[in-house]
């Protein structure tokens, strides 16, 4: 099924009350999903239903380790052939890059049909000329390098100055985003506190030195920040580690078909930041 051309029932009756949603292929508006164990059939049910709306799969943390290898390349195949990006959660390249053996990793992703790869120092540590040695090696293999910045550790929140220099030099490193850590928990990491409330402060801090929040996508697992986001950057605002559960309830957020969004159409008390 073509789902780009994909008629849906409702469309010639009634618009999005919030519209000026870009469609794929997108870069600016982009979810990202975050998969621990989607099987085959299950993978093309979420295809059928929302393939549309779904920019990249992550395949959490290294548990693609983990499967036969003829379901792996079924899975990277189907959802390349839908037009989605999928990727090898970053845990495991820390993994390799941990064993010495990085490069024959990223050429084992891009020989299992991986289009993308995720940096990240999320678990370990290592020099900013190897993060560079990296992302150029997956350019060389052509893929889609996704970076990652910040700390899996519980509190561990790094100062807005350095989150900047960090993804300054990923982009220009040739990253095509930067995910802002946010882990499956969205509470007590990156740009949320312990109750999965926005570092606000922090965030329009941030954006106002980058001049944009287009090169990030934030990890935002949560409704609420879903919401807060899409009503700080508008619609089009990148989001990831969304569970695929989800994919629906974002997209209706998205595009005013949920009352948390809906109200910033019919109550003027309520704007829409469309700035992103």
């Amino acid at each position: 099924m073509d789902q780009l051309a994909m008629k849906r029932a409702w469309d010639d009756l009634l618009a999005n009350p919030i519209e000026g949603r870009f469609s794929k292929p997108r870069i600016k508006g982009i979810t990202m999903l975050f998969d621990t164990g989607l099987g085959l059939h299950e993978t093309e049910d979420l295809i059928d239903l929302a393939s549309t709306y779904i920019d990249f799969v992550k395949i959490g943390f290294a548990s693609s380790k983990l499967y036969p290898e003829s379901v792996l390349r079924r899975k990277i195949m189907l959802l390349k052939e839908n037009h989605i990006h999928v990727y090898p959660g970053g845990t495991f390249l820390e993994i390799a890059i941990l064993q010495n053996k990085w490069r024959e990793f990223m050429q084992r992703c891009a020989d299992l049909g991986f289009s993308a790869i995720e940096v990240s120092d999320g678990t370990i540590a290592y020099e900013r000329f190897l993060r560079r040695e990296v992302i150029k090696f997956a350019q060389s293999l052509g893929l889609l390098v996704l970076s990652e910045v910040g700390k899996k550790e519980s509190g561990c929140y790094l100062p807005v100055d350095h989150l900047y220099e960090c993804i300054c030099y990923d982009l220009e490193y040739g990253a095509f985003k930067v995910i802002i850590e946010g882990r499956e928990s969205g509470k007590a990491v990156g740009m949320f506190e312990k109750d999965g409330t926005l570092r606000k402060t922090e965030i329009e801090e941030l954006c106002e030195k980058l001049g944009s929040s287009d090169p990030i996508i934030w990890e935002a697992p949560l409704k609420n920040q879903q919401v807060e986001f899409i009503h700080m950057f508008g619609i089009n605002v990148n989001v990831g580690n969304i569970n695929p559960r989800d994919v629906l309830s974002l997209e209706s957020l998205r595009c005013g078909l949920r009352s948390d969004t809906l109200r910033y159409t019919v109550h003027p008390e309520f704007s829409l930041n469309k700035k992103a």
